[in-house]
């Protein structure tokens, strides 16, 4: 037997000694296997508090989850009114739900809790509450103009059993079951005043695991999801987003509309694409999110910049083109949203995508004048269906010793 470079072994190991070495070595193996999963379960444990441990008040100057940071879980539901339901009635849902909903956001139990998250923290959950124009007709208010129906679009296919509602809730919390838990307590409630129309749910990275918070999201395409969205202290953020305080109708402002669609990927042929291709049709790069105009992922677009053999680095459909604010009348929206997958359709293909929310002071400056140009002229309209719509009016946030749409109740008649 030789060793290495041929030299004989100098000198013999006894089996005794070897079986010794071996299970020492073992042992001490062993030992740092334990030792380091220890160490990594306590550090997983200490992230998992934080994460629990978060608390976002429900009070403030506007809906808490118009501007809270990206969560892991979201459940969005519509919900409709009771048929012969008077405005005393809603007047009572809106201050149970807010009883209701400062209690869930510090982690506390609600009258009658089900127990589900005992043991579980607040987990930063929001619960933001919206109005559809269906909801003011039936109680006699007048609707205001951006609450409009947003208009059919090419390629839209629209399950109107998912789509629309009088009430329309969005919970998010770093937390599933909180999430849930937190909708359950509202249905439960609402009995007799309200019901759910639909409910849809959906999920991001958790913080901490895949990501750190704060960092881009990816979609279920692979690419980066958000880049450019606008930030709180933009310059015009907050006309972009939220009604002026000279806006009408006075119930609204600081408040903002939400817009939902929920759109499926068409995930198979766009898998079948080449990276090249998808990033043309998207304009930035898959891995970094960099425009591909060059730099970095925040580096701002350059549309006019060239490739070094000519034509556009961004080309004219690319989808950052086409929903730039300089293709579309300087329209900005707050971009949010949960990625879903339900499986997959009777045809094989996932049912996946984007369940799409929109923030604006005015949807039809804001989304659907987007929408419009993205329907006809984007290269990624050709990878995506829109196959559910709402669009709600979201009051500004609950007063301290108040409730939830208080100048909106007041406005109603009778």
């Amino acid at each position: 037997m030789t060793g290495p470079g041929g030299d004989r072994p100098r000198g013999r190991i006894s089996r005794r000694g070897l079986l010794a070495a071996t299970s020492a070595a073992g042992a001490a193996a062993v030992a740092g296997a334990v030792g380091g999963n220890a160490a990594s379960a306590a550090l997983e444990g200490d992230r998992a508090r934080r994460v629990g441990e978060r608390s976002i008040p429900f009070d403030g100057a506007h809906q808490a989850g118009v501007l809270a940071p990206a969560a892991a879980h979201g459940w969005l539901a519509g919900f409709d009114l009771t048929p012969g339901v008077t405005a005393r009635q809603v007047e009572t849902l809106l201050r149970t739900w807010t009883r209701d909903a400062r209690l869930l956001t510090r982690g506390e139990p609600v009258p009658g809790d089900d127990a589900m998250t005992t043991g579980h923290g607040p987990s930063a959950l929001t619960i933001t509450v919206g109005f559809g124009s269906s909801f003011l007709r039936k109680l006699g208010v007048p609707v205001p103009g951006p609450l409009a129906p947003i208009p059919p679009f090419p390629r839209d296919e629209l399950d109107e059993r998912r789509s629309g509602g009088d009430i329309g809730v969005l919970l998010t919390a770093g937390d599933a079951i909180v999430v849930a838990h937190a909708l359950r307590t509202l249905t439960r409630t609402a009995r007799g005043t309200a019901h759910v129309r639909w409910q849809m749910g959906g999920f991001n990275p958790v913080d901490g695991v895949t990501v750190d918070q704060g960092t881009t999201r990816r979609n279920l395409m692979g690419q980066l999801d958000g880049t450019g969205n606008p930030k709180p202290g933009d310059p015009g953020f907050d006309a972009y987003v939220f009604a002026g305080p000279d806006s009408d109708p006075g119930w609204l402002r600081g408040g903002t509309y939400l817009v939902f669609r929920r759109i499926r990927m068409l995930l198979d042929p766009w898998d079948a694409l080449s990276r090249e291709r998808q990033e043309q049709i998207i304009g930035r790069r898959k891995d970094t999110g960099a425009p591909l105009s060059g730099g970095e992922e925040f580096t701002p677009i350059d549309l006019d910049a060239q490739r070094p053999g000519g034509g556009l680095a961004i080309g004219p459909s690319a989808h950052v083109r086409q929903a730039s604010p300089a293709f579309n009348s300087g329209a900005v929206i707050l971009r949010k949203g949960f990625s879903y997958f339900d499986g997959y359709r009777p045809d094989g293909a996932p049912d996946a995508g984007l369940l799409f929310l929109a923030f604006q002071s005015d949807p039809r400056h804001g989304f659907t004048r987007i929408q419009q140009r993205l329907a006809m002229a984007d290269d990624l309209s050709r990878f995506i269906v829109h196959e559910s719509s709402a669009l709600f009016a979201v009051p500004p946030g609950a007063r301290a010793g108040g409730y939830l749409a208080e100048d909106l109740v007041n406005a109603l008649p009778g």
